[in-house]
């Protein structure tokens, strides 16, 4: 399942042209549009270093997710980012934009009770600084594998009460992926290794 970035950040300068040979006095408008675009790149290594199944995953943003970014960008105030961290997810995921850490009936998070699980907490995001219109993860983050299971894909929450614990509903869910082939498997010991960017 692919499920494209659909945070359409749109910052727009009209311009208007009336052309003086025109009776009709034609407009002309150049519109600028920002779109942002994530992607996560997975690939998980057994227990001897061997590439066992890899994917790349084009994330959704929920609407609490686009509404707190626009928040911070357009009216932030002395703003520190809490997370963001990264979790699992554990079988077939089914995204929505509508989704929040509090309620997301189309998944649930790997680890604890759910397997596969993994040597916790959530993993916290460490960034390169942006450029060329795209931020990304200084370095891929590693999830060390502890029991069996199906991955579906994983998902990014940040802000304001936001924490690394697995299955904690706090913050503020960015973002969700799903394997575009459906689950992968994952056993005892290997490792899934995560990385992420977001493109304007």
């Amino acid at each position: 399942m692919n499920h494209s970035e659909k945070a359409r950040l749109r910052d727009t300068c009209d311009a208007v042209v009336v052309r003086g040979g025109n009776p009709h006095h034609e407009m002309e408008r150049m519109t600028e549009k920002l779109g942002l675009r994530g992607t996560y790149w997975f690939k998980c290594f057994d227990r001897h270093g061997n590439l066992k199944w890899e994917d790349v995953v084009e994330n959704l943003v929920t609407t609490v997710g686009k509404n707190l970014a626009l928040d911070t960008i357009l009216a932030g105030s002395a703003y520190t980012v809490t997370g963001p961290f990264m979790g699992l997810t554990q079988g077939s995921p089914t995204p929505a934009a509508g989704d929040t850490m509090a309620s997301h009936a189309g998944w649930v998070e790997a680890g604890n009770a759910n397997a596969p699980t993994y040597t916790s907490p959530r993993k916290t995001c460490a960034w390169s600084a942006a450029s060329g219109g795209s931020k990304a993860l200084s370095a891929a983050l590693s999830f060390a594998i502890t029991g069996a299971g199906t991955v579906g894909g994983c998902f990014l929450v940040y802000g304001s009460g936001a924490v690394s614990t697995i299955d904690n509903t706090s913050g503020t869910l960015f973002s969700i992926g799903a394997f575009t082939g459906g689950n992968k498997t994952v056993a005892n010991l290997d490792t899934v290794n995560v990385s992420y960017s977001c493109a304007a």
